[in-house]
């Protein structure tokens, strides 16, 4: 078995192996992957940290050894903070962006394969648990992000990739999609029951959970629609003032930290 780690700010992960097919997901840098078969320039890789498989390119793959990927999995490296900061080997920068991972950093180096790189933005607590303030300052630091279907970045993601996104720098790992996140966490019965940080989940007509969104204080919730926003939730779904309608029918509201 091959393993390699995203050393580019984010590559795209798409549905077949051609650079026509569908963005379903992204690397992002620091996560780490298992190679599990090539079609020609192709590599199709499942993202160590949420088990999601997808082709990318075999030019953006970083290879790493067997012992590295493996003491990558047994423990937890913190995360970016910055909206975009940089690694450097005193030389060459990597942008990377908020919620990037900093394989095995020790407060002034990451180690990146073979590589010692160095960072010196801003980075999370592995060790801390998220209260709501930092968990809704995260979430509010992605708003106007253009929605983007299958992407995880600042510059560009979707529904769940936002809430994937918010849940990592908080150091709890959900999911890639929201029909998969549903199924974390313990259910609110009513939608005023809500507090800041529980997920609003929302079907479509064939009942198929199809979006999400993190709630925030009085009623409100921040979703990835056209782009991060703020918009109203009530018993019956998502309230768009601008629009004057209702744009998402509530299915399910679910609480992931229980003491948050």
């Amino acid at each position: 078995m091959d393993y390699g780690i995203c050393a580019l700010s984010h590559v795209p992960v798409r549905n077949d192996p051609s650079d026509k097919s569908e963005l379903i997901t992204e690397l992002l840098f620091g996560e780490c992957y298992t190679i599990l078969n090539r079609e020609g320039n192709w590599l199709r890789v499942q993202n160590a940290a949420d088990s999601y498989e997808g082709w990318i390119d075999f030019k953006q793959n970083f290879p790493v050894s067997a012992n590295y990927f493996s003491e990558w999995q047994k423990q937890p490296h913190p995360r970016s903070l910055d909206m975009v900061g940089l690694v450097t080997d005193n030389e060459l920068g990597i942008p990377i962006l908020i919620g990037s991972i900093l394989p095995f950093f020790d407060g002034n180096n990451i180690k990146l394969g073979h590589q010692s790189l160095i960072f010196n933005g801003r980075s999370g607590d592995v060790n801390s648990v998220a209260d709501a303030r930092f968990l809704l300052n995260i979430a509010r630091t992605f708003l106007k992000a253009p929605y983007v279907w299958g992407g995880r970045t600042v510059f560009g993601l979707d529904c769940s990739g936002f809430v994937q996104q918010v849940y990592g720098i908080c150091n709890y790992q959900l999911p890639r999609d929201a029909w998969q996140q549903v199924a974390h966490g313990e259910e609110v019965h009513f939608a005023s029951q809500t507090k800041p940080g529980d997920l609003a989940f929302f079907d479509n007509a064939e009942e198929r959970i199809v979006h999400v969104g993190l709630m925030l204080e009085g009623n409100q919730i921040i979703h990835a629609h056209g782009e991060v926003r703020i918009d109203t939730l009530d018993h019956q779904g998502i309230y768009n003032a601008n629009r004057q309608r209702y744009t998402h029918r509530l299915r399910i509201i679910k609480r992931i930290f229980p003491n948050l």
